[in-house]
């Protein structure tokens, strides 16, 4: 299974659940044109509006309500969900806006004459403008969309008052009841702060920066899931100083050589990092600074240093406590909050979950989008697919990305056996790497196969530029069980990056050196 967490897209490690053997699904009389709709749902990101949409394309009359409480320093957006206000698409952004400063840079090294590298900065106010102005092209058009399909959107903040009614609390405290045949819970998700004096009262999150008022200037990073680690390296690369607390270790529940190959790069680039730490406290100074302090877990030695902003990247919680879920008798829910629902029905027969609000699914846009239309068309036309969790594609857009498919190499190796498992492995030099003489030092990648042949692959792990592309095109081989005997066969396109998976043949039992002797032969 893909790593879990992030953006909802975007990255921590949830473990897996098991079906509840002795939760029994508890059957609701549905009585035809007793109800408002044939399905609400309750939140409108990313798998909410795409299981309404689906819902609606196959007849059923919906409404969706939708609310977001403002974050601890107040800031709030539009319809859409985490993904496309404060999450994916405002990530990617800032992530390319640092990939082109660090062009600029190079394409003196290509012959291309810049005026003053020393002059070259980025202008945040400018930046965040441009993001915010797009996320707000994509709230519109998503109201225009769910209005053209006849989708009532109602913008309230929605909880259960039965199995099949709603209350909605409205902007101006007026409440508004809603009954459905079918109730979809999509709420996804929120940072979560870590309980330390000054930590809500002064401390940002991802649901801040990309709208982030000022210059957010030297940065502290608290958390190095991949939202942690994204943030840390756009900010690096815009010529904010970066520095990321580590707990335990970065990225976890992603292959650790590929995360450690993330994190090298990023010490390379000048982020640092300080690792086997916890945050103690964060006191804001007359300067209006802030001043952090931390613990080493392992040692117990303290640190502190002053930074411009504290960004909190320490996971994420479900929007479920609010729901009143017990009035509908929703019980199948874990200690974190989220709901357990294997096949996104919970143990009320007409209430379902969708999205990062899942126990031990991939906390990712695509699986939600998907897993929503699949379980539209299980409710209202028959079907019978189920959502497949398996072999999920993602990507961690640090400066250099990380995409992987499949099985870390840990993973394979405690699932096979060491015996069983055969990883082929690689270090490779990008063409547009040489003329600027970038490092190429963790442009590595590998495929984790079962030892027997054909040797089907289990994972695939590329650490480099363009990542994302690379990886989506191989997610799909994966999911239909491609060989090392296949990928070995396959004819690659030269030069590109993702060829490299194509050259592999040098396996780590082997002992033989994985780097590169030559371009072309």
């Amino acid at each position: 299974m893909a790593p879990v967490g992030g953006w909802m897209c975007c990255s921590r490690k949830t473990k897996s659940v098991a079906p509840l053997e002795t939760t029994k699904v508890i059957p609701v009389d549905n009585i035809p044109g007793t109800y408002d709709y044939d399905l609400a749902v309750i939140g409108g990101g990313s798998g909410g509006l795409a299981c309404a949409k689906e819902a609606v394309n196959l007849g059923a009359k919906v409404t969706v309500l939708d609310y977001v409480t403002p974050s601890p320093q107040g800031t709030k957006w539009g319809l859409g969900g985490t993904c496309v206000n404060v999450g994916c698409i405002p990530k990617k952004l800032m992530h390319q806006a640092a990939l082109l400063g660090e062009s600029i840079h190079e394409a003196v090294a290509y012959g291309w004459e810049v005026p003053s590298l020393d002059a070259i900065k980025i202008n945040w106010p400018a930046l965040t403008e441009a993001v915010q102005n797009h996320i707000k092209s994509v709230n519109w058009v998503t109201r225009v969309d769910l209005r053209e399909k006849k989708i009532d959107y109602v913008n309230g903040l929605g909880e259960f008052k039965d199995a099949h009614t709603l209350i909605a609390t409205l902007k101006n405290g007026s409440k508004k009841e809603i009954t459905a045949k079918n109730i979809v819970i999509a709420v996804g998700g929120r940072p979560h702060y870590p309980d330390i004096p000054g930590a809500v009262e002064y401390c940002i999150s991802s649901d801040d920066i990309f709208s982030l008022g000022h210059p957010p200037g030297k940065t502290l990073v608290v958390g190095a899931g991949y939202i942690g680690l994204e943030c840390a390296g756009f900010l690096n690369s815009l010529g904010y100083p970066a520095t990321v607390l580590v707990r335990s270790v970065p990225l976890r529940g992603f292959d650790q050589q590929m995360a450690q190959a993330v994190t090298s790069e990023m010490e390379q680039k000048g982020v640092v990092f300080h690792n086997k730490c916890v945050p103690l406290s964060v006191e804001k100074l007359e300067t209006g600074q802030l001043k952090a302090r931390w613990q080493n877990t392992e040692t117990q030695e303290r640190g502190e240093d002053v930074f411009d902003t504290v960004l909190m990247a320490t996971g994420r919680y479900a929007l479920t406590k609010t729901l009143n879920l017990e009035a509908a008798g929703v019980t199948c829910v874990s200690n974190s909050g989220k709901i357990i629902a294997e096949t996104e029905q919970t143990n009320v027969s007409n209430i379902y979950a969708v999205g990062d609000v899942l126990e031990g699914k991939p906390e990712l846009t695509p699986v939600a989008i998907h897993a929503g239309r699949l379980l539209a068309r299980r409710m209202f036309a028959g079907a019978t697919q189920p959502m497949d969790y398996d072999n999920v594609a993602t990507t961690v857009f640090t400066p250099l990305e990380y995409g992987c498919v499949g099985l870390s190499e840990e993973t394979a190796l405690a699932r096979h056996g060491a015996d069983k498992v055969e990883v082929y492995h690689a270090f490779y030099k990008p063409t547009e790497f040489f003329i600027p003489q970038r490092n190429i030092r963790n442009c590595y990648l590998k495929a984790v196969a079962l030892r027997e042949a054909p040797q089907r692959i289990l994972g695939l792990h590329f650490v480099g530029p363009v990542a994302g592309e690379v990886i989506q095109g191989f997610a799909a081989a994966v999911k239909c069980g491609i060989t090392m005997e296949q990928l070995m066969n396959t004819v690659g396109i030269h030069p590109t990056v993702a060829e490299e998976f194509t050259r592999l043949n040098i396996t780590k039992r082997s002992g033989k050196d994985p780097n590169p002797a030559s371009c072309c032969s």
